[in-house]
């Protein structure tokens, strides 16, 4: 009879770990941004599903999220306790999520065509940069 309880309570545990792994995923967008919902299919594609909220105040979201102004793009994501701002690919996020690095976020400014949610057929060079509470920015990579 123990035997039968701890394997069930073994089951019940390990049933439970990917829901307590996955980390909580918020994306703030305009309603009416294509790109972003766009970004986030991208995100699901690779297993990082988002809740979407529709917010008209993304400035005050981004204020919020330390977002630095020159990085800021069409829309913010809170995923894991980092920032992921406008259309950083879902590759880096996970690297992000798995090495858990000293940083607030990543960032790729504006809205590059090419990038993940800006696939356009055109193809253009952009950087994903890193930021951390204080307003220091860095390449992360390049695209």
């Amino acid at each position: 009879m123990l035997i039968r309880s701890l394997f069930r309570a073994g089951t019940l545990l390990a049933l439970s770990l990917p829901v307590l792994a996955a980390p909580v995923a918020t994306l703030f967008k305009d309603p009416n941004c294509g790109c972003c919902g766009k970004w986030a299919e991208h995100m699901a594609s690779q297993q990082l599903p988002l809740h979407s909220e529709h917010r008209s105040d993304m400035a005050a979201i981004k204020d919020k999220l330390q977002v630095p102004d020159k990085l800021r793009s069409c829309h913010t994501a809170s995923i894991g306790g980092y920032v992921f701002e406008g259309h950083v690919p879902a590759d880096l996020v996970q690297k992000v999520l798995r090495e858990k690095p000293a940083i607030r976020g990543l960032a790729v400014a504006g809205m590059p065509q090419g990038s993940p949610g800006m696939e356009t057929g055109v193809k253009q060079p952009y950087q994903v940069m890193a930021f951390d509470a204080k307003g220091k920015q860095w390449v992360y990579a390049t695209r």
